[in-house]
Order: C-alpha cells, then sequence, then structure tokens
C-alpha cells in the first residue's frame, strides 16, 4: 500500500518554516540551472523572424543539380555537359560534395574515381531529404534562409518547371522544419525583350496554386512579401536582356495589380549601376526604375579578387552607393563571394579568385559591415559550377582518373557555412567587423591530397 503524503498545511509549524526558508534557495537554484541550460542552446537553433530582410543573412539558392534514377528525367543536369554520367572531359563543376551524411539512397554513381579508386557520387536537388539536409546545415550555424533561384528562361521546358516546382516545396518544407525563411529570386538576365509576360504568369501561377506570399516562413521586407528580380540593367554581353521598358511594366505590375502585387521588390544590377559604366547600361531611364524597387543588390563576383580590392571596394563603390539607397529610401544589399573557379566550365585556370582560407570571404563581410550595409547577400549555398559554393565540400574530390577541382584548402567540410553564419552576426552588429578570421576559425590548413589544387 503507497503511504499517503501528508499536505504541507498539516506538517508542524517548525517544518514549514524550513521547508519555506528552503523554497527561495531551490528556486535560485533551478533558475540558475534554467539559464545555464538556455546559454548552451545555440541563436542559430531558434527561429528565424521572417518580417524583414534586415540583419539577415541570405544565400542564393540554385537547386538545380539532377542525378539518373532520381525520378526527374533530366539526366546529371549542371553536373556535365549534356547532361550524360559524369567523367573526365564531361564534368562541368569546380568543386565537389561532401556526402559524408548522405545515405546510399541519395548518392548517385559517376564515373569519376577517386584516387584510392572509390567511384565518386553526387546528389541530385530533386530529392527532398537532400533539401532537407542543406536546410539543417543552415540552421545550425545560424544561415537565416535563402533566395530560391528561378531561371524564367528555362521554364518553358516541362521537365524543367516540374525540377523547379519540387525544389520550391523541398525548400518551403525546410523552411519550415528548421525555421529559416526563403524567397523566390528571379533570374531575368536571359529573358527576350517585350517577354515580360512570361515572368507575370509564371508569378501569378505561383501565387495562386501554391500561396507561398501567405506561408509564415516565406520572407517579407517593409510589411510586404519579398521578390527578388536579378538582372536589371546589365550590359547585353550577346545574350537577351529585357528591356527597360519591360523592367518597368514587371514592376508596376507587382505593385499594383490585384492578385500578383502587393510585394516588396528587390532588384539585382550591375556593379556599377550609379555611375553606369562598366557592366552596366547607359540610360539615364535606369535610375527611375530602379526608385521603383525596395531594394538594391549590387552583383559583385567577379569584380574583385583580393581581400584589399574588395575592402577598396567597398569605400569607392558601396558607400556611394548605400548614400544613394538613403537619399531615396531604398535598402542596400551587397553580394559577399568566397572565391571562384570556373576551370571545368570554361578551361579558365583552376582557383581564378583564391579562397585564402576564408579570408577573401570575411573581408568582404567586414568591408561590407564598415561601409553601413545592415544585411548580406551570400553567392551561393550550393553552386559547384562556378567554385562559389558555401555548403560542405570534400578536400579529396575524385582526381583519380585525370579531373581537377578546387578544395577547402584542407579546411572542415562547413567552414563556410561556420563563416556565413557568422556573418550575419555581423550584420546584426553581435561581432564586430575585424579584419581576421573569428576566433576559432584559422587552423593552419593541412595540404589536400590526391593532387586536388588547394590555392594559390
Amino acid at each position: 500500500m503507497i503511504p499517503r503524503l501528508t499536505p504541507s498545511r498539516h506538517l508542524p509549524a517548525a517544518a514549514r518554516a524550513r521547508g519555506l526558508r528552503r523554497r527561495p534557495l531551490l528556486l535560485g537554484a533551478l533558475a540558475v540551472a534554467l539559464a545555464l541550460v538556455a546559454s548552451c542552446v545555440s541563436p542559430s537553433r531558434r527561429a528565424v523572424d521572417s518580417s524583414t530582410l534586415r540583419g539577415k543573412v541570405m544565400c542564393g539558392y540554385q537547386g538545380w543539380f539532377n542525378a539518373e534514377g532520381d525520378g526527374a528525367g533530366r539526366g546529371y543536369t549542371h553536373w556535365t555537359r549534356g547532361n550524360v554520367r559524369p567523367a573526365p572531359g564531361t564534368v562541368r563543376v569546380d568543386l565537389w560534395p561532401d556526402l559524408g551524411e548522405f545515405p546510399a539512397d541519395e548518392r548517385y554513381p559517376t564515373d569519376l574515381l577517386h584516387a584510392d579508386g572509390r567511384r565518386a557520387e553526387v546528389f541530385s536537388s530533386y530529392r527532398r531529404e537532400t533539401v532537407l539536409r542543406h536546410f539543417r546545415w543552415m540552421e545550425e550555424h545560424g544561415i537565416d534562409g535563402v533566395f530560391l533561384q528561378r531561371f524564367i528562361s528555362s521554364l518553358q521546358r516541362p521537365a524543367t518547371l516540374a525540377h523547379n516546382n519540387a525544389v520550391l516545396e523541398h525548400c518551403r518544407a525546410g523552411a519550415r522544419q528548421h525555421g529559416r525563411v526563403y524567397a523566390m529570386m528571379y533570374d531575368l538576365s536571359s529573358l527576350a525583350p517585350g517577354q515580360a509576360d512570361r515572368l507575370i504568369a509564371d508569378w501569378k501561377t505561383l501565387v495562386r496554386e501554391t500561396r507561398l506570399t501567405r506561408d509564415p516562413q516565406y520572407l517579407r521586407h517593409r510589411g510586404k512579401p519579398l521578390l527578388a528580380l536579378w538582372g536589371c540593367g546589365f550590359k547585353d554581353d550577346d545574350k537577351p536582356r529585357p528591356v527597360l521598358e519591360d523592367w518597368r511594366r514587371i514592376l508596376r505590375f507587382l505593385r499594383e495589380d490585384p492578385e500578383g502585387g502587393g510585394v516588396a521588390i528587390m532588384l539585382g544590377v550591375p556593379s556599377f549601376w550609379r555611375e553606369q559604366r562598366r557592366d552596366c547600361i547607359t540610360d539615364p531611364i535606369l535610375h527611375e526604375v530602379l526608385r521603383m524597387a525596395d531594394v538594391i543588390s549590387p552583383w559583385t563576383p567577379g569584380r574583385y579578387r583580393t581581400p584589399e580590392a574588395a575592402a577598396r571596394h567597398a569605400v569607392e563603390v558601396w558607400q556611394p552607393d548605400l548614400a544613394w539607397c538613403r537619399e531615396r529610401h531604398l535598402d542596400f544589399l551587397p553580394v559577399a563571394f568566397p572565391g571562384f573557379s570556373w576551370h571545368n566550365m570554361k578551361g579558365a585556370p583552376l582557383g581564378d579568385i583564391p579562397r585564402l582560407g576564408g579570408r577573401f570571404f570575411w573581408s568582404q563581410v567586414a568591408a561590407a559591415r564598415r561601409a553601413g550595409a545592415e544585411m548580406l547577400y551570400v553567392a551561393m549555398f550550393d553552386e559547384v559550377d562556378e567554385g562559389t559554393a558555401i555548403f560542405k565540400c570534400t578536400n579529396e574530390p575524385p582526381t583519380g582518373n585525370g579531373a581537377k577541382f578546387v578544395t577547402y584548402e584542407g579546411l572542415p567540410s562547413d567552414h563556410y557555412l561556420r563563416l556565413t553564419g557568422l556573418a550575419g552576426r555581423v550584420m546584426r552588429g553581435e561581432l564586430p567587423a575585424t579584419d581576421t578570421l573569428p576566433s576559432g576559425l584559422t587552423p593552419a590548413p593541412r595540404p589536400a591530397t590526391h593532387g586536388a589544387v588547394t590555392g594559390p
């Protein structure tokens, strides 16, 4: 028989007094314990505030990779030329993903070999589990979210449209499951003149059928859902570009249309948009069009190549850019990238813009903050094509049968994920904008093995 506990009000007075004296001590000890537990919970595990772009670090997310057998019917899209099985001479990426956390059913075989004879494998963005894992990495490292890329020129192909829509749903699930945010970014750089209706029709379909702008994880800014449009004002460079009248029509639709409008607009523009030189068209109407936006984001990958040049660019270009934007009540979103290499795609030198163990990337973070930036766009989360990825990549790529790749210079595969998460803290003023890498992120690089190129 279980003895009945005596209620405290029936205890002798002396015993009740001792209990009352102990209670504050117990409550105090409990409070200390809870505080210690709370201090061990990383800020990255807290759900991201989706109400504003301010204070965020957002990555571009391509999500364009496929593999034979993934169910998309697109072959090895973006891994190789012609979407054939990856092999020496067909591969078109310069970094190789680290698949150490991937189960066997998310890995797809190639004809590339590691130095020890193992067959190299790739992933597919069409797989929901793979995208969810990417969002878990974002959560673990304090990265706020992504701009999901949507190339308007390729949506006419049914298989591509189906793939893009599937990846969008994967991203929504990943953002919901891991407390991240996302927003759509249309790449309009190759939209032919007079084809604004293609963007308008696709956006209206997305809003109507997916209701994504009502998603709690969809990023908002200035009280409205944020939509990014990339490619406004770039020189032709032998590509068809939308003319400024097309941009006006699109922006007017996004402002006013009762079904697809009512959004905040981010415009991805050339580096020298303000002075209209180098990568930018020369047209007085351009600045009128830009004033129809809410956020201006100049594209800088390839515009500087060293930490010193990045610092100069911030002073000479970003600071006056930001002043121009503030005078017109626009927000300014600079772009940082970790390095650049497109040897296998273009035949250019391997590691063309060296990463320098993260110093090149961090120099841009610090320079952007010193210039006055309060938000940052990182290019890119997963683009191994041009060697700008910040997700987990291996230091032992498949060089066993002659292929060449860059690596993370012997640093941990999550090195750039960690740096990107810390960049968000710099943008929020939680960490100082330092010239050196944050403490704990400057291990001596280990030389990569098996003939991989590690840097300059």
